[in-house]
């Protein structure tokens, strides 16, 4: 087995969340840096959304059911 193979299943292993951790790192090491007023504005915009679901502004919809609805409207 590679190293690159045994690290993948040793990764896949993990908890989702840490699994989220190592994807967010290994995208930013492939991105540029980051503008801090882009991540600042992507802030604000994930807790205006998060107070949105927590007031019941705005309900959320399943994947489930969005897929669903692209796979009729494709006509699949």
């Amino acid at each position: 087995m590679t190293v690159t193979a045994k690290l993948t299943e040793e990764l896949l292993s993990l908890p989702c969340e840490d699994r989220i951790r190592i994807v967010e790192r290994l995208l930013e090491s492939l991105n540029a840096p980051a503008d801090n007023e882009i991540e600042q504005a992507w802030a604000i915009e994930v807790e205006r959304r998060i107070d949105e679901l927590n007031s019941g502004t705005v309900r959320s919809i399943p994947g489930e059911e969005v897929f669903a609805d692209i796979r009729q409207r494709l006509g699949k």
